[in-house]
């Protein structure tokens, strides 16, 4: 593994957010033991809540989750090193979540606060242009505090030739759009997906088979379990509990294990990881596992590890997931980081 493949990006909220980071940090990952060697803070930029890596270039992209939004580009150097590329304006307020298309060729944005897709199209050297559209979705959900309004938050472009899937928490709903690629512009595909009225859709994750996806309810503390069409249509199957714990239940990061046997949901609130096997019509809880903190924003996984940053607790927890079981165990003690969002290998 290069030096480059063992680095760890990290988001977070800094002060123009309240949170306490200054920006994108650096950490070296020991692939064999999943210890992280915190480099410090390699960007100083405001409120990177979530970053994406380029697929073929080393460039990373965070977004600036301000009032009027932005996203930065960064080229990674040794070490984790980020070098400006530039930032853009999204055109829609405090974006959340971003996405690179497959083929390198777009970058797409979720703008929570402004309900709304950014897409910008990347040059070859992977550095973003001006917006080349900008979708608003219309609507609101029962739940007068959260869903006033659309919240997208999350994009998530098909691994082939199917749709992109936007998530939004506001309107109950999965919107999904073709890219048309030689003008950077998002075409609807009717009908969105209209998820249990008030569960507020956070996130998705697709099974490696392309069949199947999941999506996590923040509002309810629920997973729906879709059937996934060849054409991009989704038909829902049926709902399952986020956490088997008692009290405030608030998931928000899901993700399928690379060997599609288990499916990964952190709760916030329950300060958990909950663990379900997926052989079966719906999802089935094998296993909770307690972070050590009480809000998992965020997670991923990187070969025998599962990282989680909880940003409250201001810290990643490393975890080793039993490859038999699927159950992740944590190890080692706490990485300190300050207000965590987003652990990017």
């Amino acid at each position: 593994m290069t030096g480059q493949q063992a680095i760890v990006h990290i988001g977070g909220y800094t002060a123009a957010s309240g949170g306490r980071g200054e920006g994108i940090v650096a950490a070296r990952r020991d692939p064999a033991t999943g210890a992280l060697t915190p480099l410090g803070t390699v960007a100083v930029t405001p409120s990177p809540s979530f970053l994406a890596r380029h697929p073929a270039l080393p460039v990373l992209y965070a977004v600036n989750e301000l009032p009027e939004g932005q996203v930065s580009a960064f080229r990674v150097g040794p070490d984790g090193a980020l070098t400006p590329l530039g930032v853009r304006a999204t055109g829609g307020a405090e974006p959340c979540h971003l996405a690179v298309t497959p083929d390198g060729g777009h970058l797409v944005v979720a703008n929570y606060g402004g309900g709304s897709v950014t897409v910008l199209p990347l040059d070859p050297e992977g550095v973003p242009g001006d917006r080349s559209d900008l979708v608003v979705h219309e609507g609101r959900g029962p739940d007068p505090e959260r869903q006033g309004r659309a919240h997208a938050h999350m994009v998530d472009p098909a691994p082939d030739a199917g749709p992109l899937f936007a998530v939004d928490l506001g309107t109950d709903s999965v919107y999904r759009y073709d890219l048309d690629a030689p003008s950077g512009r998002l075409v609807p595909r009717a009908p969105r997906v209209r998820a249990v009225a008030g569960s507020g859709p956070r996130h998705l994750a697709r099974h490696p088979d392309g069949r199947r996806c999941w999506v996590v309810g923040e509002l309810d503390g629920t997973v729906t379990a879709y059937d996934l069409t060849p054409d991009g249509a989704l038909h829902q199957r049926g709902r399952v509990d986020a956490s088997g714990r008692a009290g405030h239940v608030q998931p928000s990061e899901i993700a399928v294990g690379p060997d599609g046997r288990f499916l990964y949901v952190a709760n916030r609130g329950v300060g958990t990881v909950s663990v379900f096997a997926l052989d079966g019509e719906l999802p089935e809880l094998v296993a909770e596992v307690e972070t050590g903190g009480g809000w998992p924003r965020h997670f991923a996984l990187a070969g025998e590890h599962l990282y989680v940053a909880d940003e409250r607790a201001d810290m990643i927890r490393v975890l080793r997931v039993d490859a038999a079981t699927g159950v992740p165990t944590p190890v080692g003690e706490p990485v300190a980081v300050p207000s965590p969002t987003c652990v990017r290998p």
